[in-house]
């Protein structure tokens, strides 16, 4: 019998396998940003292509983690965070998942050109390219100072959203993509501070494997001061009201002191663990708080 007439072993991958690709969790945050975007821009979009675009932005960021997933299958299979994805647990082969990657990239890409215009769709591709290209293939595995360059490329949903309601890009979605930018390094790192074993095993130089906690621990709150300036400009200039203004002021207050508390303060292991956690979580409700806010304040003031 020759080797084709042999079946192939059918891997045993389905549907939910190929949304796991996409990091839905990720996800959530992205098409949450650019949806505010897109509601805080002065022009607004008829209800259908609204939903094109969140749908565009949704596609777009899957594209981007199901590539992340295929280039990095190897080093995911040595984290324990990670080794239950689709490709480390031998439930998919590798060029499905290149293959779904790049499907949703041209998909997302032509169909928000077509449905608002091209250069949200440009702004699109630069954000997959960037993620793909520059945080993954080119920074993450290179240098400790990957995810604050890599960081820009969860920061272009709301410029997205923007664009595609307005067809230009002023200063106010510029300042929600700093916003994004800055906060980055103090939330990932404090997430890297409490799985540092799992980066260490996988050789990826992420800023605790290489120049330890403390150092860490002092760039996560050296970071979160210019952040903390950012998200009060769009107050500041005018540019949003005052329930951002409250929501910005007592929210960043509330970061600051937790970011002091994991980067100034000498703690015990276990309470320096808790006040990891604690910033890390609190950091992703900041900024679902803060783009709600802006986008509410906004709607409310057209």
């Amino acid at each position: 019998m020759t080797d084709a007439a042999i079946p192939a072993q059918e891997l045993p991958a389905d549907w939910r396998d190929f949304l796991a690709l996409t990091k839905p969790r990720v996800m959530s945050l992205v098409v949450f940003t650019g949806l505010c975007g897109l509601l805080a821009a002065p022009a607004s979009l008829p209800l259908v292509l609204g939903f094109t675009t969140v749908l565009c932005i949704a596609l777009g960021a899957g594209a981007a983690g199901a590539l992340n997933q295929w280039y990095e299958a190897d080093i995911d299979a040595l984290m324990k965070r990670t080794a239950g994805r689709p490709l480390p647990a031998g439930r998919m082969d590798r060029q499905s998942a290149l293959h779904f990657g790049v499907g949703l990239s041209f998909l997302s890409v032509i169909l928000l050109g077509l449905a608002t215009n091209w250069l949200a769709a440009a702004v699109l591709t630069g954000s997959i390219l960037f993620y793909v290209m520059i945080y993954t293939v080119w920074l993450k595995r290179r240098t400790p100072q990957n995810i604050v360059i890599g960081g820009a490329a969860g920061a272009f949903p709301p410029v997205i959203g923007w664009a595609a309601a307005t067809g230009d890009i002023t200063l106010l979605p510029v300042l929600m993509f700093a916003l994004i930018f800055l906060w980055t390094p103090p939330h990932f790192w404090a997430l890297a501070l409490f799985i540092e074993s799992d980066y260490a095993r996988a050789g990826v130089p992420m800023m605790p494997v290489v120049a330890g906690e403390r150092t860490t621990r002092v760039q996560i709150f050296l970071y979160t001061l210019p952040m903390v300036v950012c998200a009060l400009v769009p107050w500041g200039l005018g540019l949003a009201g005052a329930i951002y203004g409250v929501v910005a002021l007592i929210g960043s207050l509330i970061f600051l002191g937790f970011s002091a508390q994991v980067g100034l303060m000498r703690t015990q292991v276990a309470e320096g663990a808790k006040a990891e956690r604690r910033l890390f979580y609190y950091s992703i409700f900041y900024l679902f708080a803060l783009f709600l806010a802006l986008a509410t304040d906004r709607m409310m003031a057209a």
